[in-house]
């Protein structure tokens, strides 16, 4: 049986260092979006887009920007077996998930980064 996809509730934006600002302000001053960051000191900055949240990462090592994705399944394991089966490339080491996490990194076919996470 096909596990059930959804889209889920985040969207994370991972910029290089030399971008950060401009696209914060570009975010934060052009654009105006609701900002919902966290009051704690160091977090990342979180916007309102629709009823998802765009996450601004700063991220030294990359030369471009890049979209990552959050998927929502019903069944993770039977959606690991299912990309399996279709072929699609997991790539866990991208970025680590807590050990109690209850999902896994894909990319999809053109290099997006996709989080499947559990209902």
């Amino acid at each position: 049986m096909k596990p059930q996809f959804t889209p889920g509730n985040n969207m994370a934006m991972k910029i290089p260092s030399h971008e950060y600002q401009a696209t914060l302000a570009f975010y934060r001053e052009v654009l105006a979006l609701t900002e919902i960051t966290s009051p704690e000191p160091g977090s990342t900055p979180r916007f309102a887009f629709g009823d998802k949240t765009l996450w601004l990462d700063n991220v030294a090592t990359l030369s471009q920007a890049e979209i990552w994705l959050e998927i929502v399944t019903d069944n993770p394991q039977a959606a690991a077996e299912y990309f399996n089966k279709a072929g699609i490339q997991r790539c866990d080491d991208i970025e680590p998930l807590p050990a109690d996490f209850k999902g896994f990194w894909i990319t999809s076919p053109s290099n997006i980064i996709h989080l499947l996470s559990s209902q």
